[in-house]
């Protein structure tokens, strides 16, 4: 192969996995180490930058892109291993028009090592390769090590395609959950609308009820059905002729033939559930669940207010602390009211939403509009000749709000993701705030914003700087939800049917305090004898213990911000609480990691002392 074609080569493959194509001075760095030339004759008038520098970080990226380690001395070889079509993770093509070499696709297949996930996996492996695609299977997510977590965020960013095996175990794994959301992370971020997630639902028929996170990943992706051998034919020609037409084929139909397999996104407009006993915990807490505990006297508060005209309700707590599981009740109050509900996470939004004010607020009337099924007249009502804040008012008044006297609940999730980009934060919440006064100003226009009610979610405190008049965050009614008393606790534990001792229960808060999600885990693996309290207390801090999945779910996000890795190292080392600069402190508690005192942090729970105070210095990879 020769140096240009070889460039072209390298290049394009790098631009299919980053979004960006090399720079001038990496591309002479990589010609010169092609034909052997050292820094030296390569770029004489600062050979050290180029060494130290670009090049340190030229053979990183392509180390990531080839999938195997690089260095200047090895990169011939590197190549053409890559272009030989003996090597299973790249075989290349020429493309006719211009004869240059085109690198397959490369599909990333994640699934459990249980049957049959592992063999319906091994299936579409030999299935892809044969038909000349770059195939790689997972180790398991929910029980891989640090070391291997890296490898795998490594796969995730070099695939085309995603394909998730998803059996019922895994429905409510965090690190399911947190694959699909970087999946949709690394779309969001390039111009090839790659990768693209393919779910094969193992015994997940379309009825399943899925975790509240897991099915808004999921509602765009293409989805599959499989039940026994007999539809692994059918799938795999279905999961071949998608990928060979470059995931633009039509929606795949259900395998069952029962009808459209994508799960129905207004999972608030329908009717409670029926309860299950016992009940694994996963993500937002079912309407009908009898493990959801009251956290008196939130819920009557909060179902005094929506009541009000012109009621704004916000919402905050850390992460998994049932924040959702409430909003999800005040709007089933309210529909079971009459007012019309819509539940909007901003989480799900893609980052090109976020790009300005106008963009944003198109797509939340866009959005209202298709969850009520009303027609889509964004583009016409939109008006060049006013603002977008005026613009997005009169949509409101003139499309939303209008036509009937039944109050409209907005239910607005995840408003954190507003706060990321303060450009257009302040603009935004305070179109919210004047919604909210002019409820209340009794002028001409009062009587149709009364009908509004906002019910606004967050996980953190508001660190973007909003202008103290047209905030939000400072009038309405304020809910801050706390942990679990040791009262509510001891509730949970009767409902799973134990009776604990207050030692007991004091033992396992000690572990993990009043955190809703983690105390409900433990008690129904525990109800279930899966395993004792006592097995729990010396194992948990480990990856085989029962946290696994959720303690690697948040070193996976550490190792991927080393500024909050390295803040939280220093917390969980310190035997008092440690300052912070308030932005990092702010996401490590929407994270759920510290608990805050001003800018001063500590480890939520005892739990997350034992487990990362080793391995922030061990496994995170700067």
């Amino acid at each position: 192969m020769d140096r240009q074609t070889a460039l072209e080569f390298i290049d394009r493959l790098t631009f299919e996995r980053t979004g960006k194509h090399l720079n001038d001075l990496e591309r002479k760095v990589f010609l010169g180490s092609w034909d052997g030339k050292t820094y030296e004759k390569i770029y004489p008038t600062n050979p050290q930058y180029v060494e130290k520098d670009v090049g340190y970080k030229l053979w990183k990226k392509l180390s990531n892109v080839l999938g195997e380690k690089v260095k200047k001395k090895t990169i011939k070889g590197a190549i053409e291993r890559a272009c030989s079509h003996g090597n299973a993770r790249i075989i290349t093509s020429i493309d006719p028009e211009n004869k240059s070499l085109v690198p397959p696709d490369r599909l990333f297949i994640s699934h459990r090592e249980e049957e049959p996930d592992l063999s319906l996996a091994l299936e579409l492996s030999r299935a892809t390769i044969q038909a000349g695609y770059s195939t790689a299977l997972s180790r398991d997510a929910t029980r891989s090590s640090p070391d291997e977590l890296v490898k795998i965020d490594e796969q995730l960013q070099q695939c085309d395609y995603f394909i998730l095996l998803l059996s019922p175990p895994s429905d409510g794994s965090e690190m399911t959950i947190e694959q699909l959301r970087r999946i949709k992370e690394l779309r969001d971020a390039r111009t090839t609308s790659k990768p693209i997630a393919i779910a094969i639902r193992i015994g997940c028929p379309s009825h399943f009820p899925l975790n509240h996170d897991l099915r808004e990943y999921l509602h765009h992706s293409y989805q599959y059905e499989w039940h026994s051998s007999a539809d692994t034919p059918e799938l795999l020609r279905g999961v071949l002729n998608l990928l060979a037409q470059n995931g633009s084929a039509p929606p795949p139909i259900t395998l069952d033939s029962s009808g459209d397999n994508r799960e129905n996104p207004a999972i608030f407009d329908s009717r409670p559930l029926p309860v299950a006993e016992p009940e694994l915990p996963s993500g937002q807490v079912r309407l009908a669940s009898a493990f959801y505990i009251e956290r008196s006297p939130n819920e009557k508060l909060c179902y005094k207010e929506i009541a009000t005209p012109g009621a704004l309700i916000r919402i905050k707590a850390p992460r998994q602390m049932g924040k959702t599981s409430l909003m999800a009740r005040i709007l089933y109050y309210a529909k079971e009211r009459g007012y019309r509900t819509v539940p909007l996470s901003f989480q799900h939004a893609d980052t090109a939403v976020f790009t300005n004010l106008n963009q944003l607020l198109q797509w939340f009337c866009a959005k209202i509009s298709r969850k009520l099924r009303l027609p889509y007249q964004v583009d016409e009502r939109w008006s060049s000749f006013f603002g977008s804040k005026d613009n997005c008012t009169a949509y409101f008044e003139d499309c939303l709000l209008c036509d009937t006297d039944a109050p409209l609940v907005l239910g607005l999730d995840e408003v954190d993701r507003v706060f990321q980009h303060p450009k257009i934060a302040d603009d935004f919440f305070g179109l919210l705030r004047a919604w909210y006064e002019e409820a209340g100003y009794g002028d001409g226009n009062s009587e149709l914003w009364q009908r509004l009610r906002l019910v606004v979610v967050h996980s953190t405190e508001v660190y973007v700087p909003l202008n103290v008049n047209q905030s939000p965050f400072n009038v309405g009614l304020p809910i801050e939800l706390p942990e679990l008393n040791a009262d509510q606790v001891r509730d949970l534990t009767q409902r799973h049917g134990l009776q604990w001792s207050q030692t007991q229960i004091s033992q396992l808060m000690g572990l993990v305090g009043g955190h809703p999600y983690l105390v409900r885990l433990a008690l129904y693996h525990i109800s279930q004898h899966q395993l004792t309290l006592q097995d729990l207390l010396q194992t948990a801090a480990t990856e085989a213990g029962l946290y696994g999945d959720h303690l690697r779910r948040h070193l996976w996000s550490l190792q991927n911000h080393p500024e909050l890795a390295s803040a939280f190292g220093c917390a969980t080392a310190s035997p008092t609480a440690v300052e912070l600069e308030s932005a990092i402190a702010f996401r490590l508690h929407s994270m759920g990691l510290v608990h805050l005192q001003g800018n001063y942090a500590m480890p939520r729970f005892e739990l997350y002392r034992q487990y990362f105070v080793d391995r922030l210095g061990k496994g995170i990879k700067n």
